[in-house]
Parts: C-alpha cells; structure tokens; sequence
C-alpha cells in the first residue's frame, strides 16, 4: 500500500505560479510511476503531467510549457511546479502513484486561478 499527501494549493492570480507537493509513505524507488491529475467540476479527471522511475514526463498538451513534474526519491516526494496559470486550470489536483500495478491516489487540493 502507498499513503499519499498533497499540499501547495491555494488561490492565485492568472499568470501567477504555484508548487505543488505529493508525500507518499514509501520509498519512490519501489514505485513505477508517479502522475498529477486535476477534475475541474462537471468534468472528468485528466492526466496533467507524469514521471517514470527513470525519469521521463509526460505532459497534457494543455500544461506543456508551464508545468514541470519533478521526482524526488530521496525524499519520497513528487512537486507539479505551475506558472503562468490560467482560470482554465482551476481543478482539485490529485497524486497517483502506481505500485505493483495498483493505483493509489491522494485525497487531493484545490487550485484556484482568479481572472
């Protein structure tokens, strides 16, 4: 099992950036992937950015360019660093961990871009 733990959300002004952060309770060495997704209300929850143990991301053509998904094994942690966002990205943002091919999610924060 992986308890996950995000924090960093808030409120901000369009073009203003935001760092976000997902704790999980083991060693990220022992996870495959790490994923960022987002549900804005009456909408289905979309993958943002990704990061294998290796170290490749994958990004939503929507965040490419602002987004950046950084692995931290040593501390377990995985960041989403957003800047210049836009009240499109508006979402509850949740961490996904992939651990012997079982998916395991945060509880999720809440992002909000004012216009």
């Amino acid at each position: 099992q992986v308890q996950l733990v995000e924090s960093g959300g808030g409120l901000v002004q369009a073009g203003g950036s935001l760092s976000l952060s997902c704790a999980a309770s083991r060693s990220l060495l022992t996870i495959s992937n790490m994923d960022w997704y987002r549900q804005a209300p009456g909408k289905q929850r979309e993958l943002v950015a990704s990061v294998t143990n290796g170290g490749s991301t994958n990004y939503a053509d929507s965040v490419k360019g602002r987004f950046t998904i950084a692995r931290d094994n040593a501390k377990n942690t995985v960041a989403l660093q957003m800047n210049n966002l836009k009240p499109e990205d508006t979402a509850v943002y949740y961490c996904k961990a992939t651990y012997w091919w079982n998916d395991y999610w945060g509880q999720g924060t809440q992002v909000t871009v004012s216009s």
